[in-house]
């Protein structure tokens, strides 16, 4: 037995021996009677009758922290779900992925009131978790909408189709038809930047005599940049790329964002069998992140850059995220039993990029220094139909049969940005797609599905689900899902899935072509990421992609040895074949240099394209608990949670063999790719929390830690680095001097935690990027906050 896997035998050994500790997102054990409607087609299964893992995130949980992006909330709360902040990193900086248990950020699906949520537009190409991946914006969704999330930890392709290999993370909007809030924030890192100013609130709203309601929600937030770039550590300063001038040559931080976001929900009964319904979500973020400093010398632009930027410069790249999605359905059900629900979905991520303070070199003096650079744009549309009906079998309780349909259609487009953005050496720090990389592409498929799901006696119940889908530029796949649970006595149950699923590539995996500038070691590098099927990707070795196979088992213990107290324990592996990556960034020779000139590429220094590279197997153990202890006159809230996972890279494709024709020697996939995969997050996540209320007073404390991870190095070994566990401990204090007001003061990392710096000076751009992208926590600091709120 390997290291890793010993480790994960004592981490189950322990979670099932410890004593039962209180957890994670339950605010209360009241949860356990949540009637749920992810995972399950029965209407009436709650969480602590579900057959697969699932957490539910209240909106105390999600408004119990300063922050006001529902990743962030969501990895405060599951010890599974890990959210890193990474800077200068290009468009990752300001659109971050999150993963979950462990796995690339587009194997988990996420829905909005059971319906699919559309992806962003933005392909994660830098050095970042989830590189690669094209995932759900889930930040575009203000948290002042949302009633609850139920995320559930379990492979369900077979149940929503592809995607949901990690999990499924379904996002319940409010929608009673009366009450509201009006809430205030402002706050700042304990360093004196990244000040965040906001205004949110709903209101529910009833008419029709009570027949129809809606309800509205909205956020408005300002937040200005952070900055932790260090002082420049070079033996020759004021020379080359990094002039010895201080800790503010760059720019490593959080990005500056001004954001708004709407929502509307919105319900009709037509009569006592018949209900409409519509949902629509919208936002807009105006986001800056910055590009590597340019010294007054860069590039041997001296003379140049003494006329317009004397001290050098650092690029900014602009986004502008427009986010859109409307739902609208009908449901119901007949006399003899039958329910329905018909659906059309359309979503869509517009990505606008500009670069600003910047300059085209090849302009000299005449250059502007604002460019477009060009559009990236996501949108699906989908039909969706679903049937359910009980059925007596003469079993102790009905038998739910459950079928339905859908139709897909995705389209991915990438627009060239203006001449001057992209001619000659192009903008500097992002330069912008030229018309030769402009993509528009589209796809659809066809599903279909049918399941039974049942309680056959008492004490057990059972549930089989299977899938088919048919892509019209991949093919067909089939997925199917077993799952049962057998409860022992009203205090122990067993439970336990298999199932097998899948992950179609992305439209962007499969089309994105741009060539960017990057920096690694000192050296500037012009990198092409290349599409698969392009002349230039399989020139250079690459295959088009296919899906993505997976097969998933979960075994778990669900205890309730006293009142108000839940325990679960679940022990779950995944096997995925065939896995999506991008490929290591490979320095060109004069031969594969000459090669991509012969295709008009001739700037070309490095290169790029996605494979279908690894198989991979991932192992863990998820624990959760909650206590609740009621007083006279108030309760204490208890939390516990506890994730350990690990990821080990069983296979991966060797590099083609025309590397060897021309003599590259790099690995296709190399050792920092797979790093990134096995060991660039925390292998392990704990959280205790707790909350005590009364009528005027509610305290909050609660502690995460995070465990240790390494990053590993694409070019030697000895610059690998392993980063220590860190402890991050949230606080705050709310009063509430009558029935509707609430005034809170708190403070996020309150013992302002940094992660461990990066030790070698190579891998920290001589000491200016002085932390890892890597760090599961961020690293600015203590971040203290204030807010007001008025309910009624």
């Amino acid at each position: 037995m390997n290291r890793k896997s010993s480790t994960l035998a004592v981490a189950i050994a322990l979670v099932l021996g410890a004593p039962a500790l209180p957890a994670l997102a339950q605010s209360s054990a009241n949860t356990l009677d949540t009637v749920i409607v992810t995972g399950t087609r029965v209407a009436d299964r709650t969480v602590a009758e579900s057959q697969s893992p699932i957490d539910i995130i209240t909106p105390e949980i999600l408004q119990s922290t300063g922050t006001s992006e529902l990743a962030t909330a969501l990895s405060r709360a599951l010890p599974s779900l890990n959210f890193p902040r990474p800077a200068l990193t290009d468009g990752t900086s300001g659109i971050r992925p999150a993963q979950l248990r462990g796995l690339s950020p587009d194997q988990v699906l996420v829905l909005v009131n059971g319906k699919r949520r559309h992806t962003s537009a933005m392909i994660n190409v830098n050095g970042s978790i989830g590189r690669g991946a094209s995932a759900v914006d889930i930040n575009a969704i203000p948290i002042a909408a949302i009633e609850r999330v139920e995320v559930l930890r379990d492979g369900a392709s077979a149940q929503y189709g592809s995607d949901a290999i990690a999990g499924v993370i379904n996002i319940v909007l409010k929608g009673s038809g009366k009450g509201g809030s009006l809430a205030v924030d402002y706050g700042q890192y304990s360093a004196g930047d990244g000040n965040k100013y906001q205004l949110s609130g709903d209101t529910g709203v009833s008419f029709a005599d009570g027949r129809g309601s809606l309800h509205l929600a909205g956020q408005i937030s300002q937040q200005d940049e952070s900055n932790r770039a260090g002082p420049y550590q070079g033996t020759a300063p004021n020379t080359g790329n990094f002039p010895d001038i201080g800790e503010k040559t760059f720019v490593v931080g959080d990005p500056r964002v001004d954001a708004t976001a709407a929502s509307a929900n919105l319900n009709f009964n037509f009569s006592d069998k018949v209900t409409g319904y519509a949902n629509a979500l919208l936002s807009n973020r105006d986001i800056t992140s910055f590009a590597f400093y340019r010294s007054p010398n860069h590039s041997g632009q001296s003379a140049l850059l003494a006329q317009l930027y004397p001290n050098g410069y650092v690029p900014q790249i602009n986004q502008y995220s427009k986010d859109r999605s409307v739902v609208a359905g009908v449901k119901g059900n007949t006399e003899s039993g039958w329910t329905w629900d018909v659906s059309v979905n359309h979503g869509e991520n517009t990505l606008d990029f500009h670069t600003r303070n910047s300059l085209n070199y090849s302009l000299g003096a005449t250059s502007p220094s604002s460019f477009y650079d060009g559009t990236l744009k996501y949108q699906q549309d989908i039909f969706n139909a679903d049937i359910t009906k009980s059925l007596d079998w003469g079993l102790a309780y009905p038998v739910t049969l459950s079928f339905g349909g859908e139709y897909r259609r995705e389209k991915w487009e990438q627009t060239a940005g203006e001449l001057n953005s992209y001619t000659g050496s192009g903008a500097q720090g992002f330069g912008g797609f030229t018309p030769n990389n402009e993509v528009h592409q589209d796809r659809h498929n066809y599903a279909v599905y049918a399941g039974l799901e049942a309680d056959l006696t008492d004490k057990f119940s059972a549930g089989l689900t299977g899938r088919y889908e048919d892509y019209s530029d991949f093919g067909d796949k089939f997925s199917g899902k077993l799952s049962a649970r057998y409860a022992f006595t009203d205090k122990v149950a067993l439970r336990a899935t298999a199932s097998s699923g899948f992950r179609a590539p992305s439209l962007a995996q499969q089309s994105y072509q741009a060539v960017t500038s990057s920096i690694t070691d000192g050296v500037f590098y012009e990198k092409g990421t290349f599409p698969t099927t392009s002349t230039a990707a399989q020139a250079l070795g690459a295959a088009p992609l296919k899906a993505e196979s997976s097969t998933s088992y979960s075994v778990g213990l669900v205890l309730q040895p006293v009142d108000r107290l839940y325990v679960t324990v679940d022990a779950y592996q995944i096997d995925i074949d065939d896995r999506i990556v991008l490929s290591s960034n490979i320095n060109t020779t004069p031969a594969a240099a000459a090669l991509l000139s012969d295709l008009g590429l001739q700037q070309v220094t490095q290169f790029a394209y996605f494979t279908n590279g690894l198989d991979t197997r991932t192992r863990g153990v998820d624990f959760v608990s909650s206590y609740t202890i009621p007083f006279s006159a108030s309760s204490l809230e208890l939390t516990a949670a506890y994730s350990y996972n690990e990821t080990e890279v069983k296979k991966f494709s060797a590099s083609p063999a025309v590397f060897s024709a021309l003599g590259i020697t790099q690995s296709l996939i190399g050792r920092d790719e797979i790093g990134r995969i096995e060991d660039s997050f925390p292998s392990d996540k704990g959280i205790l929390s707790g909350t005590w209320r009364s009528d005027r007073w509610e305290l909050g404390l609660s502690a995460t830690r995070y465990g240790s991870f390494t990053v590993r190095n694409s070019a030697s070994a000895s610059r690998d680095q392993t980063y220590d566990a860190k402890w991050i401990v949230d606080a705050s204090a709310s009063f509430k001097p009558s029935e509707n007001w609430k005034l809170t003061v708190g403070a996020d990392n309150v013992l302002d935690e940094y992660p461990d710096r990066v030790e070698n000076a190579l891998n920290s751009t001589y000491g200016m990027m002085p932390y890892s992208n890597y760090s599961p926590f961020g690293f600015n600091g203590a971040y203290v906050y204030g807010r007001i709120s008025y309910t009624w």
